[in-house]
């Protein structure tokens, strides 16, 4: 396939350093709370609700407003405009008014002349309760059919028939939790007053322009007369998608209210209660299959617990259903989903959006057809890969660029993984206390939003007279290394080096209704907006020195040592002064929209992806049967990202994506109370993953022969979200190593996180099965 007029001329495919990385090894990299405090700033605390579910009789604020150093409270009857801070359904209240929906609610702002005095203040609000009944838990929800939408059916051919006419049938299900995005920088927003009513707002959000709109719809503003301004993020994972919002919203009221600058930080503890996680998930199976372990027809039911309001909720379920497939062909399938609706904190993204937990029910059922079978689970799952005349998915669209079992063959080529699997069984049947276990998975991650018109990006690439260039777009940095990639595709089109390039601050008044930078599409969408705000300007450069050198535009060479039209060569930065004299314009925006995406939500049919990333990892484990503890021994990945555009920093994110997953599968376990209050709210009570916890051995490889067949931005692919579901394969291993506890006993009944209370529970169910 062509390459559509990307011809790199050295910049990009290079593996060059993240931009702000030398500012993150000195400490001088700014975020929303380093940035110098303004003459009369307020700092501003959330008032929480203690309790959960309950009808909201009274609030008595007043020894909050007589607190030391307070300087204003504001509640719901203090909002201009409306009291929404939701991304789609206008359900998400900056201060609950008549109800508390769940513990953590924001009741009131307080701001205050110093962090410790509002904080301080903030805990003598005093609300009258009348408490209501709580649902907290997934079954509790289906109990009393409690939904934020009607439950959803996808659909290809007829499961029930294929079931009932298979050699044999199973059934089974696996529970997994949520995670806490435990950003290294908390939610922060910084909010000025200017002119006029005019507000500027720093905030930590991966959605400038979701921020911006809503900030205008609670002010009553208009959107030009607030600008929301992003430089970079610490992190954030999905977590500062949508539920940044009431953060900057509350600085930019305050900062209405009082003409002041206004500054909020969130405490870790009040972060982790306020803010949503990834949604928990229960999962039932009904799968019939032959003797080869090929499935003939297959019935996933998944059950979310979404919180208090719809957030992403229905997007994430969504995608959820789009990747119960996985790699495989499911010749009849019906995958329902129930979207739950709980008294708990409302669920958001996370990164991989639903993905990870509808393929973690799909990969369930490979283990299980093995262990039914005797066979040897990546056999199962080879025979059910999608194959030429098995490559539709359930949702209807074409499996057109299949790298699954190329990359899944030379993975257990590379990695000896018949000797290391017969390596594993003789340990285990050599050790009684230790117990190994080794799965290999693969990954295939759909890359566009599910919701078609976010699939757009606008920027803007300014070229001065001394040949510098401002680069701007709709995208936003934490941490990915989004700005180098897009930085080194602007250069690359002037044949300049990349430290030629300045990248600014995401602004929505240089590039206005941009999409969140989420679903992995940063670079994609972002970065083929600026290839093509570069190239209007390479076009006149090449005109106009076309018509003073002599020659035809299209003979215009940019080169590393300079422009070359008509035999001259002119160095780069003396044709931008000579085009500025001529008065040329050295300034444009760029567009770029998804092409080939259209999907029907009402049926759950057509193609809501415009390709997919692909990936496979072989993750070796050991537990210890006494104490229920483990340990990943050995990974081994190798990973798809087409022709990578910096592959230094697709590695990182390759590793840090599994590391993110290995910790969701692994150690992080929230645990709510029956009144739906987090009590795992601190580093103290939730465990993420630690250096320790890496792999002693961990040998990760981009795929040498990766080019995407779309004609994406220099044919590269996403690399964001596709990495985390390759930490499938340690929860598969774990699965293997604890059934290897009680050999002959099937598959054990074993959940996420694989904490040693749930790898012990496991072992002793499984010791107490008959047979």
């Amino acid at each position: 396939m062509a390459d559509a007029g990307f011809k790199s001329t050295g910049a990009v495919n290079r593996p060059l350093h993240h931009d702000s990385a030398l500012e993150h090894v000195a400490g001088t990299a700014r975020y929303v709370d380093d940035m110098p405090e303004a003459p009369g700033l307020l700092h501003l605390a959330f008032g929480l609700a203690a309790d959960g579910h309950a009808k909201l009789l009274s609030l008595d604020l007043e020894a909050v407003r007589a607190a030391p150093g307070v300087v204003i409270v504001l509640t719901a009857a203090d909002i201009p405009g409306v009291n929404d801070v939701s991304p789609v359904k206008g359900d998400d209240k900056l201060f609950a008014e008549k109800e508390i929906l769940y513990p953590g609610q924001p009741l009131f702002v307080v701001a205050a002349t110093s962090v410790a005095a509002a904080r301080r203040a903030a805990r003598l609000g005093k609300a009258e309760v009348e408490p209501l009944p709580a649902l907290v838990t997934i079954d509790q929800a289906l109990a009393a059919e409690s939904a934020i939408e009607d439950t959803q059916v996808m659909a290809r051919g007829d499961a029930a028939a294929a079931l009932a006419a298979a050699p044999h049938r199973l059934t089974g299900g696996l529970e997994m939790g949520g995670q806490e995005h435990f950003y290294l920088e908390g939610q922060a927003a910084f909010a000025t007053p200017g002119e006029g009513g005019q507000l500027h707002v720093l905030s930590s959000t991966q959605h400038p322009s979701e921020v911006q709109h809503l900030i205008a719809k609670v002010l009553k503003l208009s959107h030009a007369d607030v600008t929301v301004e992003v430089r970079r993020m610490g992190g954030a994972f999905g977590g500062k998608e949508t539920q940044a919002a009431a953060y900057a919203v509350a600085c930019a009221l305050v900062a209405a209210k009082t003409g002041r600058p206004a500054r909020i930080r969130a405490d870790r503890d009040d972060d982790m209660a306020m803010t949503g996680k990834r949604h928990d998930f229960a999962v039932r199976y009904d799968v019939g299959f032959d003797d080869a372990g090929r499935i003939a027809g297959v019935r996933i039911e998944l059950a979310s617990r979404c919180g208090a309001t719809a957030d992403l909720s229905s997007a994430i379920n969504d995608r959820a259903m789009f990747h119960a497939d996985n790699c495989y062909w499911l010749p009849a399938v019906e995958i329902v989903s129930h979207r739950l609706k709980t008294h708990t904190v409302s669920n958001t993204a996370f990164r991989g959006f639903g993905g990870p937990q509808g393929m973690m029910a799909i990969e369930r059922v490979m283990d299980a057809i093995a262990a039914a079978r005797g066979l040897d689970p990546l056999a199962v799952r080879w025979a059910n890969l999608y194959a030429p005349g098995r490559d539709i998915t359930p949702y209807h669209m074409r499996v057109e660029d299949n790298v699954a079992p190329e990359l899944i063959e030379e993975l257990a080529e590379r990695t000896d993984y018949d000797v290391r699997r017969a390596a594993v069984a003789a340990f285990n049947a050599s050790h009684r206390v230790l117990k190994k276990g080794l799965a290999l998975t693969p990954v295939k991650f759909g890359i566009s939003f599910t919701t078609t018109h976010l699939n757009q990006a606008g920027a803007l690439v300014l070229l001065h007279a001394d040949g510098s260039i401002q680069l701007n777009h709709g995208g936003t940095e934490m941490g990915q290394g989004l700005m180098i990639k897009v930085a080194q595709i602007v250069a690359d089109v002037f044949a300049v080096p990349v430290e030629r390039v300045r990248v600014t601050s995401t602004r929505t008044d240089k590039v206005p209704n941009t999409s969140a930078t989420a679903a992995s599409s940063g670079a994609d969408l972002n970065g083929m907006a600026a290839y093509n705000a570069a190239q209007q300007i390479r076009a006149r450069l090449a005109d106009f020195a076309a018509d003073r050198f002599g020659g035809a535009p299209e003979a215009v060479r940019f080169t590393g040592d300079g422009v070359v039209a008509n035999g001259e060569i002119v160095p780069f930065e003396a044709l931008c002064r000579m085009a500025h004299i001529g008065r040329i314009s050295l300034s444009s925006t760029g567009f770029y929209a998804t092409p080939k995406i259209e999907y029907d939500r009402a049926a759950h049919r057509g193609r809501p992806f415009l390709y997919f990333a692909y990936g496979a990892a072989l993750s070796e484990v050991v537990i210890d049967t006494l104490t229920g503890e483990h340990r990943v021994l050995a990974v081994d990945i190798l990973h798809d990202v087409g022709h990578s555009l910096n592959p230094a920093i697709d590695l990182g994110q390759v590793e840090g994506g599994f590391i993110q997953g290995m910790g969701w599968l692994t150690t992080e376990e929230l645990v709510y109370d029956d009144r739906g209050r987090l009590l795992t709210h601190a580093p103290s009570t939730y465990k993420i993953p630690t250096a320790s916890d890496r792999p002693r051995r961990m040998d990760i490889r981009l795929w040498e022969r990766g080019r995407n067949a779309e004609a994406t931005i220099h044919r590269s692919k996403a690399v964001g979200e596709p990495p985390f579901m390759l930490a499938i394969s340690v929860f598969s291993a774990l699965t293997h190593a604890v059934a290897a506890a009680a050999p002959g006993k099937g598959l054990p009944s074993f959940d996420a996180p694989a904490t040693p209370e749930r790898i012990l529970a496991a072992i002793e169910e499984l010791k107490a099965r008959d047979g």
